[in-house]
């Protein structure tokens, strides 16, 4: 949709990859799922709103989102992307992992008081779980353009070419694939993890798409 007083198009679904794209460390080198009560690392949230929980631990190590979708999530949350709502589309590569990954969704902060999972809610029905495709266990596989996004369209309802994507590809082209198997899907690769210029240079990039279209 056109942003009010004439301003960019913004994407209906921002749709991100979480391992070494959104977060690090990748979900598959941890052993355990992160607790509520024990494993909240509290630190600086950036974007001027002070401390909260900055991390999630799973033994000895510290999940943390990259700077970019922190505050990528945080624009989103203050209500900057009218009409924009978030999904995330992930490979995981085991049940652990995806159990990992969704404790850490529960207690990692965008603002004070504020989950990820509570703001990857904003703008669906209460309890709705379909824009949250993360794993490979069937119906989803490692293949994101055969798996993730044609289940993300059906359950979403939004047009792939209503879609931003963004993922690091270090592994695999999740971001060819996309744009192959699924025409008009904007994509972008993070392959420092997500940093601010990758959001920014995201949304320019779906944009000038979008008003390719008009």
């Amino acid at each position: 949709g056109a942003a009010p007083g004439g301003g960019a198009l913004l994407p209906e679904l921002v749709v991100f990859d979480l391992d070494m794209c959104a977060w690090s460390p990748e979900m598959f080198e941890l052993g355990r799922v992160p607790r509520a009560g024990a494993d909240e690392v509290r630190g600086d949230l950036g974007g001027g709103y002070g401390e909260g929980v900055a991390g999630a631990r799973s033994g000895g190590a510290t999940i943390k989102l990259f700077e970019g979708a922190r505050f990528a999530m945080q624009q989103f949350y203050e209500g900057a992307y009218p009409g924009m709502r978030i999904a995330a589309a992930s490979s995981a590569d085991t049940p652990l992992a995806v159990q990992i990954g969704r404790g850490a969704m529960e207690l990692i902060e965008i603002v004070p008081g504020v989950t990820m999972r509570e703001v990857f809610g904003i703008g669906w029905p209460e309890g709705f779980e379909g824009n949250l495709q993360v794993g490979r266990t069937p119906p989803l596989s490692s293949n994101k353009a055969r798996t993730h996004f044609p289940i993300l369209q059906a359950e979403t309802g939004i047009a792939y070419e209503n879609m931003l994507f963004f993922d690091d590809c270090n592994w695999t082209d999740h971001c060819a694939a996309v744009e192959r198997a699924c025409p008009g899907v904007t994509t972008w690769a993070t392959p420092s993890g997500m940093q601010l210029r990758d959001w920014e240079a995201g949304l320019k990039l779906y944009a000038e798409a979008a008003a390719s279209r008009v």
